[in-house]
């Protein structure tokens, strides 16, 4: 696969080796461990060498950082669940078996990845970099006082807040297979901030919200966008839904700053999601978010969702190549020792969906975009 060289920006990968050695527990879907495969990836295709790339390390969240959202009660709780507290207390806040279990190392864990997206804040205000990658943020489930889907801390919310503290406009743009609900919920009475979330529809997916009709409220009314899909959109018919909304609507506002959230759980090998896009089709979407963010002042990126873990590495090694301007190639590079899966950054072929069922996620996709015209664009005279 090769993509078109575009000219190339100065572009920072936030990462540490601390990031990728935490883990969830052995039968847990999130590995982060994928964090190490994306990295190694990149650094053996050279998506990490020459001037107008670097690598630059987190540092932790401060508990100032985590109060911009979250409840000090909240922040306590966390700092203190690997010591003495009980059951009942962990349940009130989130914790316990399933999605999100308590295990050592945790606050220390969440708060290097918030610090990361923090950072990335801080490197795009100041205008040293143009782009600023954070492959362990993206935690954009996290509430208030409430650990929900995996995330602990709401990394994307506490970087916007920095931004918006500096008198920012930020367009965020979630492109997970699960609807960005702690983004959009920290934001839905503000017109400071736009989030945009493209998402496999709440009727078949997991935190149920997101429906067109979440459009915000007050002075934010218009500004929460929602495109829920059906299961098995491939990758025209996602390309479709987002040229739709996307583009027209990141224009229209002209922020300050791009703020993508990019997981890659849409993969059609992801394990517990339903959409169909291949690595290629992710990193067109990336390339397309390239192009809205060339007409900013800033793009600050995040990782996401995304489980499995080949498709993890090649995808957000793509997504960083195209954030810098490099070239792609066809075959992963020798010596790369990464997860079992393809050897090739995009994916062979898969054999289509009946036609029938083609045609309804179409329609489906149509719909959704249709609602987004009908309730949003107005507010923008689109």
């Amino acid at each position: 696969m090769s993509q078109t060289k575009r000219s190339a920006r100065r572009a920072a990968y936030i990462y540490t080796s601390a990031m990728a050695q935490h883990t969830y527990g052995e039968a847990h879907p999130m590995k982060p461990i994928r964090l190490q495969h994306t990295f190694e990836l990149a650094k053996a295709a050279g998506f990490l060498a020459g001037p107008e790339a670097a690598v630059v390390e987190p540092r932790a969240a401060t508990v100032d950082d985590l109060l911009l959202f979250h409840e000090r009660e909240y922040v306590d709780v966390v700092r203190n669940l690997d010591s003495a507290l009980g059951p009942m207390t962990e349940i009130a806040y989130g914790f316990g078996p399933g999605d999100n279990p308590v295990y050592p190392g945790m606050y220390d864990a969440h708060a290097l990845a918030a610090g990361g997206s923090v950072v990335a804040s801080e490197l795009i205000a100041s205008g040293k970099y143009d782009v600023a990658f954070n492959p362990a943020g993206g935690l954009h489930h996290a509430m208030p006082r409430r650990a929900s889907g995996f995330c602990v801390f709401n990394d994307p919310v506490l970087a916007i807040k920095r931004l918006v503290e500096r008198g920012m406009r930020v367009v965020y743009v979630d492109i997970d297979c699960h609807h960005g609900d702690g983004v959009q919920y920290a934001f839905y009475d503000t017109a400071r901030v736009m989030t945009i979330s493209l998402h496999e529809s709440g009727r078949f997916l997991f935190p149920g919200t997101g429906d067109v009709s979440e459009i915000g409220t007050g002075s934010g009314a218009g500004y929460s966008v929602n495109v829920p899909l059906a299961p098995y959109t491939d990758d025209d018919i996602y390309a479709y839904a987002f040229d739709s909304v996307v583009p027209p609507l990141v224009k229209t506002f002209h922020p300050d700053v791009l703020f993508t959230q990019l997981g890659i759980d849409t993969h059609i090998g992801d394990p517990i999601t339903h959409l169909r896009l291949t690595t290629q089709g992710f990193a067109a979407t990336v390339a397309k978010l390239a192009t809205l963010a060339g007409e900013s002042a800033g793009w600050i990126a995040t990782g996401g969702g995304g489980y499995d873990l080949s498709a993890v590495a090649r995808g957000w090694a793509m997504a960083f190549a195209v954030m810098s301007g490099r070239e792609i190639p066809v075959a992963l590079p020798d010596g790369y020792r990464g997860p079992p899966g393809p050897e090739t950054f995009a994916d062979p072929a898969e054999p289509p969906v009946d036609s029938d069922i083609q045609r309804q996620i179409r329609g489906f996709a149509e719909r959704s975009v249709d609602e987004v015209r009908r309730l949003i664009f107005p507010h923008f005279a689109l």
